[in-house]
């Protein structure tokens, strides 16, 4: 008996061990991720939203290529060679058009996503609520000296960079250059792979060529350029052209200043167009969607353009969905003869949780996918930021390159100021005022001022940049 007691003791004493070296090895915040075991790793949890930006890691033609697919390859990367915490990431899509009603609902619950990757003119109002946080310390010279400086006053409030740079979508003009021949303006035509850049008087000279000498029995419908102002789709041409002859649009302090003679004389310029019958139709009613379709079917020898544009024209001509025409870039042209050019900068932001080691990690993983000399290549599927990418890619994708040179020639559009998105719902009604007739160049830009600035200084008010 006492045989057999000793044994059962000895056997709950194993059984007991057992039990003790697997609660030390696997605690409750202990587990394995996507990257791999977690060792005696902290877990953190993170979540990263985007919108819908490019399907697949490098390209579309990927297998099973999906908007997340780059976030995705991105996370699990990360998360096998990080060594401070056990980091778990789940990634998701969400709708452009829903991006900003989450986003709220999010935010008031406390519960915002950790990473967004989106376009930064989008998220401009996030930064100054407070939203998120500073990303200064994650940026080091290797990538200032990579990214120009344009990129970086664009993801710049106040004293701090609030988005990292990744890729970007640069606005030009497209001319249909077959339209330009037929003419008689070849020496205005640029080669297949640049921007090409007319100064204000040689592009006024083009107008009226287009208008005067386009043959009627070949482009009977055809009218020199594209003009539109139904609501606030492609706005940033608008506001590019607002700046043709120096108006600043905005001052140090971030107001609004196109109420003076420059300003105005852009206005008249646009009025003027339009009723000397160098534009479409009724711009007032017209939008850009309506625009870009004309100028496809050959209705608009030039009109407003950016990359994806671009390159689904070039693509809808090969499928045999448009009828193939020569389509070419120019810059939007100004009176001092530097082209006017704007960009819609796309990167990631972190959003402030309040948990200083989800706002640790998720810096991380911003700086890994936005630095790691492979993951950048995938800026290939818009237009890169870094120099470096572009100079590995320039043979294949020669555009590049002419996008790159034009960095030197970006503007601010957004002004990085608070209520942006507000200020967007401002600009159409008075220029569809100043296309009817019913306001004149100056009242236009005067009222446009005026209640462009009313918006400003209430969002001001509230913003955690001019409330330091």
């Amino acid at each position: 008996m006492k045989r057999k007691r000793l044994i059962g003791v000895l056997i709950s004493l194993i059984m007991l061990t057992s039990i003790i070296a697997g609660c030390t090895g696997s605690g409750s915040n202990k587990n394995e991720s996507a990257g791999g075991t977690s060792g005696d790793k902290e877990k953190v949890d993170l979540k990263v939203w985007l919108t819908p930006q490019w399907k697949g890691v490098v390209n579309a033609s990927e297998s099973g290529a999906d908007y997340d697919s780059f976030l995705k390859h991105a996370a699990d990367k990360f998360a096998k060679q990080y060594d401070k915490y056990d980091v778990k990431i789940d990634v998701e899509v969400v709708a452009g058009d829903q991006r900003d009603q989450l986003l709220n609902v999010n935010l008031s619950s406390n519960t915002p996503p950790d990473v967004f990757f989106e376009s930064v003119f989008a998220m401009g109002d996030y930064v100054h609520r407070g939203a998120m946080v500073p990303l200064n310390d994650i940026v080091d010279e290797a990538a200032k000296e990579d990214i120009d400086q344009s990129y970086w006053d664009a993801v710049t409030f106040g004293d701090d960079i609030y988005f990292y740079p990744f890729q970007h979508n640069p606005g030009t003009l497209a001319y249909n250059a077959d339209m330009f021949r037929a003419a008689g303006l070849e020496k205005y035509i640029g080669g297949e792979n640049d921007i090409q850049t007319w100064t204000l008087a040689e592009y006024e000279e083009i107008l009226k060529g287009l208008k005067e000498n386009l043959p009627k029995d070949k482009y009977s419908n055809t009218h020199p350029m594209s003009l539109f102002a139904l609501n606030t789709q492609g706005d940033t041409w608008n506001l590019a052209y607002l700046r043709m002859f120096g108006n600043k649009f905005f001052d140090e302090e971030g107001n609004i200043v196109l109420d003076d003679a420059n300003g105005v004389k852009a206005v008249a310029w646009l009025k003027d167009l339009k009723d000397g019958g160098y534009t479409n139709p009724g711009p007032e009613s017209v939008s850009s969607n309506d625009a870009n379709g004309m100028f496809q079917n050959q209705q608009l020898a030039i009109s407003f353009s950016n990359p994806m544009l671009f390159n689904n024209t070039k693509a809808d001509m090969e499928s045999g969905k448009l009828n193939k025409f020569d389509v070419r870039l120019a810059n939007i042209p100004s009176e001092s003869g530097d082209p006017l050019s704007f960009t819609y900068v796309v990167g990631a932001s972190v959003f402030q949780s309040k948990d200083e080691k989800k706002v640790e990690a998720a810096k991380d993983f911003v700086k890994f996918f936005s630095t790691d000399p492979e993951l950048v290549k995938s800026s290939v599927n818009s237009i890169p930021v870094r120099s470096s990418v572009v100079e590995e890619f320039k043979d294949e994708k020669p555009l590049f390159a002419a996008y790159d040179k034009n960095s030197q020639y970006l503007f601010n559009f957004t002004g990085n100021v608070p209520g942006y998105s507000q200020l967007r719902e401002v600009l159409y009604p008075e220029l569809q005022a100043l296309y009817t007739g019913a306001k004149t160049p100056e009242e236009v830009a005067k009222d446009y001022q005026t209640k462009g600035n009313q918006v400003i200084q209430m969002n001001k008010e509230s913003s955690v940049i001019y409330q330091k």
